[in-house]
């Protein structure tokens, strides 16, 4: 075992070997524009897009027409809810809950200043939304979008996708969903989930950063979405600019991979991640687990510590790469809004930690992690007042 030791998955991973070989002959000898369709360095770089198109389409069960590349998932929100409002008249009711990353969030609050009308759905104390509320919010206005985050990036909730989609199918109300933290890692299926708009980052899934894909459904219905990036029309005229070849095939290799691993590796990382758990609270008292344990990502697990700060607590484990929540806020030293929606105080808040398990963790770090931490654990309390009295 090599220290430090990382731990931080969902923010990002580290790229696989296989991904980085597959990248390589496109970093070097085939350096085309995939739009030059005049000479055979063009066409060579046309053609490994078209495969990394299809690669990424199979893992979702969507036809490779339908793929988008974009910079990462950020860009693909954007992209899609923007898109979509503006193809719509440029306002319109919106969708989306408490708990969504910032690259939803954002995008809602400034179409809400720019005359949209916005719906933030609250989640249940698991992180979960309840979909009473969400044909509450149908019946006040049909919205032209709903977009409900996939799997949280925080604590690992599973959104009750198929349901969603089914209502919003049913009500002729398009879907998105950030699928950043869910795709290769659990089972995603456009159709059966009725999603119209999908959101996928390369770097989660032991890809290159930099790029990205938006699915776009091309039939029942047809979606339209407005383009955000102006200039030459690349991607269906969706999204211009020259198109980062390497980066698209290490997309696609990845999305390969994972499709492959899938099912083996989520049952290890399951078995992981509840190791690592249990092992945490044999060793403390006053800890609590973030987020449903049943409808949860295989890989990730968030806990609160009662009485000790997660940053000193980072601090403390400086050969352990973990993080306190979202690395997207994580230079703001302000309380998770997921964890605060989910009903936590502010000191609880700024009392968890986000373990994100991955490919190349093994039960050898997730011993030494758990026995680190609570060692450190153990000694903060001892200098804390506040624990002291409480005990």
């Amino acid at each position: 075992m090599k220290l430090p030791i990382y731990m931080d998955n969902h923010a990002t991973t580290r790229l696989d070997p296989r991904v980085l070989q597959a990248m390589m002959p496109y970093l070097t000898e085939v350096y085309g524009n995939a739009a030059s369709r005049s000479h055979g360095f063009g066409w060579a770089a046309e053609q490994a897009v078209e495969t990394a198109r299809a690669q990424v389409a199979r893992l979702i069960g969507a036809s490779a027409r339908e793929i988008v590349f974009t910079s990462g998932a950020t860009e693909s929100d954007n992209l899609a809810i923007g898109g979509v409002v503006e193809a719509h008249g440029g306002r319109g009711h919106v969708i989306t809950q408490a708990t969504e990353h910032k690259a939803v969030l954002d995008t809602c609050a400034w179409l809400e200043k720019h005359g949209s009308r916005v719906t933030w759905l609250p989640v249940d104390p698991e992180g979960r939304i309840r979909i009473e509320d969400l044909q509450g919010a149908f019946d006040e206005e049909k919205p032209v979008l709903v977009t409900i985050l996939f799997a949280n990036n925080e604590i690992g909730t599973i959104q009750p996708i198929d349901e969603i989609g089914a209502l919003c199918h049913e009500r002729g109300v398009l879907f998105h969903t950030d699928a950043a933290q869910a795709v290769g890692k659990i089972p995603v299926d456009v159709n059966r989930g009725n999603i119209d708009l999908l959101s996928i980052s390369g770097h989660k899934i032991y890809g290159p950063k930099g790029i990205g894909a938006l699915y776009v459904r091309r039939r029942n219905p047809r979606v339209e979405v407005a383009e955000q990036m102006h200039g030459g029309g690349h991607e269906r005229g969706m999204r211009s600019g020259t198109l980062n070849v390497p980066g698209i095939v290490g997309l696609g290799a990845a999305c390969e991979i994972a499709g492959a691993e899938m099912e083996s590796e989520a049952a290890r990382l399951a078995a992981l991640r509840d190791r690592l758990q249990a092992r945490i609270l044999a060793g403390l008292d006053h800890v609590r687990v973030n987020g449903s344990q049943e409808h949860r990502l295989p890989g990730s697990l968030n806990m609160t510590f009662e009485h000790v700060d997660s940053e000193t607590l980072m601090m403390g484990m400086k050969d352990v790469a973990l993080s306190s929540g979202s690395a997207c806020t994580s230079a703001k030293i302000e309380p998770s809004h997921v964890l605060r929606a989910l009903g936590l105080g502010e000191e609880a808040a700024h009392s968890s930690i986000r373990f994100g398990l991955g490919r190349f963790n093994t039960e050898e770090e997730a011993d030494y992690v758990a026995e680190r931490l609570i060692d450190v654990v153990r000694k903060l309390r001892e200098l804390s007042p506040a624990y002291a009295e409480f005990t």
